[in-house]
């Protein structure tokens, strides 16, 4: 593998934190790229859009993201990563993350599972095979510890 940082996708979530931890054990002597990827606009954000002087939304989004992913990087940090931040914008997510992986050039794709399967997977979908299907690169998928 080439020395190229690992793009870790965090969310705040559980299986993200997972995932920090797993590329921490596996891939640790690389730098990171924490990114969070936030969408332009929620479903209550769009209806509320059609004001007719619209909150900054994206604006607002986008200073989340960049929160979030501040967040993610100090976990990585407090993991043994070498780790920066990067809050993006992008819909739909997986285009988002891939995005970020071609800007940075990206080793490989780290990216935590929620585990789904059969119907719940289909209504809900699963970003981490989105990302696998269309990354172009190597893409960790993490699955949930055991017996959570």
């Amino acid at each position: 593998m080439n020395g190229n940082p690992m793009l870790i996708c965090y969310d705040g979530s559980m299986e993200s934190i997972h995932a920090i931890d797993t590329a921490a054990g596996l891939l640790g002597e690389r730098p990171a790229v924490v990114v969070e990827v936030a969408t332009p606009l929620t479903t209550a954000e769009a209806l509320a859009s059609l004001d007719t002087i619209p909150p900054p939304f994206e604006e607002w989004n986008g200073i989340e993201a960049s929160r979030r992913a501040e967040h993610g990087a100090e976990y990585a940090r407090s993991a043994g990563l070498t780790a920066e931040a990067r809050g993006e914008i992008g819909a739909p997510t997986w285009d988002g993350i891939v995005t970020v992986a071609d800007d940075i050039d990206a080793a490989v794709i780290v990216i935590g599972s929620r585990g789904l399967t059969g119907a719940r997977e289909l209504v809900e979908g699963s970003l981490s095979h989105q990302v696998a299907e269309h990354a172009g690169r190597p893409v960790l998928v993490v699955p949930p510890p055991r017996g959570v």
